[in-house]
């Protein structure tokens, strides 16, 4: 198939550091590459990928210090991208909602994959005036505010199957990955720590967004000599961190659409601790890959029987679940099924109470 990947511009694809979408981007669009399929990619020209690229500016934007205003980029990427539509045979958008004017007049069929959170207040109005919208989640709990929209497919995130590698763990410290924001809680893996009397090492981004936040909630809890801080890691150090550790911290405190760490640490036979909010229950299978807890009691309880777990079934699991190749099969059942035209049918009426077709998991 002739497919167009569209991705947001304020990361590379993939991503120098931290960037959970921009990354899923890159291996799927690498998987279908290597699967025969004609990729174009759509991302800033610093991406590196065997697919053909197209890109508007040169540089990832959160890089560029030179980037004032990022939202003009998009809009030329999206007017780039319709241009050459008719070249397609699929539409593969990762930018949430910012297209959907353009692609509302697109005759290309099209996907979106929503990446986002969903329970925000502003959004069903926004989605009732794009009913016909084809869109996938990324896992069924992210549906749930908003289950009535177009829903054509469910896809887990995948990584290639080789780009992290089970390690032993000996290296008795709890790891921390992602970023330092309110509803990440890395106070809560702080706490845990503490209380567990393990070390834990902290890998993490801090967005401008969250700057105040860390400077006063979270940078005085670091002077503890079992905190250390790293800062954020680049991909490549992704391994040893996460297949060191003793067990991988998800303290979450919001509804989270998918969590691309609980899979690298399945990748690399390190189980997590998990709190049971948003798609934790979906990825972690509990007691097998990880241990879901409500509260940082049960987390501490956590820490001293995660040992109990076997690494050899974290990997088993990955390899069976959460691999590049089953992503990229599912999406691309997913384009078969638009070209046949099925999920671009009118909805029905009610639109704010009936659930709409096409909400089965591939």
């Amino acid at each position: 198939m002739r497919i167009a990947q569209v991705a947001p511009l304020y990361e590379s694809v993939p991503p120098q550091f931290y960037g959970g979408t921009e990354r899923v981007v890159s291996y799927l669009t690498e998987e279908l590459v290597s699967k025969g399929h004609d990729v174009t990619l759509f991302a800033s020209g610093d991406s590196k990928t065997s697919a053909r690229l197209i890109s508007p500016c040169e540089r990832a934007l959160r890089l560029n210090q030179n980037s004032v205003d990022k939202l003009a980029s998009h809009f030329t990427m999206l007017e780039m991208v319709m241009e050459s539509a008719h070249e397609f045979d699929v539409l593969h958008f990762h930018l949430d909602y910012m297209h959907f004017p353009f692609s509302k007049l697109c005759c290309t069929p099209h996907l979106t994959t929503l990446h986002g959170r969903l329970d925000i207040p502003e959004l069903p109005a926004l989605y009732r005036k794009f009913p016909h919208v084809p869109v996938a989640s990324i896992s069924l709990s992210q549906r749930e505010p908003l289950p009535w929209i177009n829903w054509i497919g469910n896809v887990y995130h995948g990584l290639p199957a080789d780009s992290l590698l089970p390690n032993s763990g000996q290296g008795e410290y709890l790891a921390f990955l992602g970023r330092i924001a309110p509803e990440k809680r890395v106070d809560r893996a702080i706490q845990i720590a503490i209380e567990s009397g393990m070390p834990l090492k902290i890998a993490a981004k801090v967005d401008p967004t969250d700057r105040e936040y860390y400077a006063a909630q979270i940078k005085p809890l670091l002077g503890h000599p079992n905190i250390e801080y790293l800062g954020e890691i680049r991909e490549e150090e992704k391994a040893k961190f996460l297949g060191d550790a003793f067990a991988h911290l998800f303290p979450i405190d919001w509804r989270e659409p998918f969590g691309l760490c609980m899979i690298e640490a399945m990748a690399c036979g390190t189980p997590s601790i998990a709190f049971d909010r948003g798609s934790v229950r979906e990825v972690l299978t509990d007691r097998v890959t990880g241990i879901v807890v409500n509260n940082v009691e049960e987390a501490v309880l956590a820490v001293q029987q995660v040992a109990s777990l076997s690494r050899v079934a974290c990997r088993k699991e990955f390899e069976s679940r959460f691999t590049a190749s089953h992503m990229a099969d599912k999406y691309v059942t997913l384009y078969e099924s638009l070209s046949g035209g099925d999920a671009l049918s009118t909805p029905p009426a009610g639109l704010d109470t009936t659930l709409l077709s096409g909400t089965a998991s591939v």
